[in-house]
C-alpha cells in the first residue's frame, strides 16, 4: 500500500493578452498586473499554502509567474515551504 505523505505543484504561468488586442506596452501590462493580483487573491482566499518562486515582466507586457503551491489540503507541505 502506498501512501502520499507531502505533494505539491510547481507551475509555471503566462499572463498575456491577446496579441492583436490594440493596447500599448503599459496598458498591456497593467492588465497582466491585475491578472497576478487576482490569481494571489484566490490562492489566499482558498487558503492555498502557496510560494511565488519568481515572477518576471516580459518585453511584450506578459507576466511569468513560477509558484510553489500546495497541491491538497490533508498532505503535509511543511518540507516544500521550510
Amino acid at each position: 500500500m502506498k501512501r502520499v505523505k507531502a505533494a505539491c505543484i510547481l507551475q509555471t504561468l503566462v499572463f498575456m493578452q491577446k496579441e492583436d488586442c490594440g493596447f500599448s506596452r503599459e496598458q498591456i501590462l497593467s492588465m497582466n498586473r491585475q491578472e497576478v493580483s487576482r490569481y494571489k487573491s484566490s490562492l489566499e482566499r482558498t487558503n492555498t499554502r502557496y510560494q511565488i518562486i519568481s515572477e518576471e515582466e516580459q518585453a511584450d507586457g506578459s507576466i511569468i509567474v513560477r509558484v510553489r503551491k500546495q497541491y491538497n489540503d490533508k498532505a503535509d507541505v511543511s518540507e516544500y515551504f521550510a
